[in-house]
């Protein structure tokens, strides 16, 4: 993988750091990938203005062997074969996730992709909660307490949609100077 390209692996570690979800526990590594490739990739269209062209990434697993692994590697599993017969020690190959953006991607624009990835993410746990409240009724809803949780995750969807708005917007406004200060985009507008 060139210099010049941002892995996947980066968005994902930035957005799980912004939720928890024990679903993630019982997944599977391999589907844990796909599942944050998934909200990855419908994350991108809520990226409205980036500066670089988002859509042009590679999915991509491989299997090498452990010990060349990079660090930016995502490594999904041990690939186990026989054992030899000698029992020497041998390195295992691995699956390894190498997603990646042909982009280099900004800190604030990995940011924000992981904000909309949270966003679909909170989106999911709404849609979740509106089919139980679909299949009860009135006080059948309010016993299990599910119209309260609703309720909260409804609140915690506006602040993700909010949050992501607000970057957006930030990014919008300013663009990195030839020193790595930020300036303001306004005399673009007047």
């Amino acid at each position: 993988m060139t210099e010049n390209r941002t892995p996947f692996a980066s968005v994902y570690n930035r957005f799980l750091e912004k939720v928890t979800d024990d679903m993630y526990i019982e997944y599977t590594v391999q589907d844990t990938i796909k599942d944050l490739q998934n909200l990855l990739v419908d994350a991108i269209p809520g990226f409205e203005f980036p500066r670089k062209n988002l859509y042009d990434y590679e999915v991509k697993t491989e299997i090498i062997r452990e010990d060349t692994v990079l660090p930016t590697d995502f490594v999904l599993g041990v690939v186990w074969n026989e054992l030899p017969d000698d029992l020497e020690v041998q390195v295992p190959d691995v699956i390894v996730e190498r997603s990646s953006f042909a982009a280099d991607l900004t800190s604030e624009e990995i940011n924000i992709l992981a904000l909309l990835m949270k966003q679909a993410w909170v989106q999911r746990q709404v849609a979740s909660i509106e089919n139980t409240r679909m299949k009860y009724t009135g006080s059948d809803f309010k016993m299990t307490s599910q119209a309260n949780h609703l309720a909260k995750l409804l609140n915690l969807l506006e602040e993700a949609q909010r949050e992501s708005f607000h970057m957006q917007r930030l990014y919008k406004r300013r663009k990195a100077g030839k020193d790595g200060s930020y300036e303001s985009t306004w005399s673009m507008f007047r």
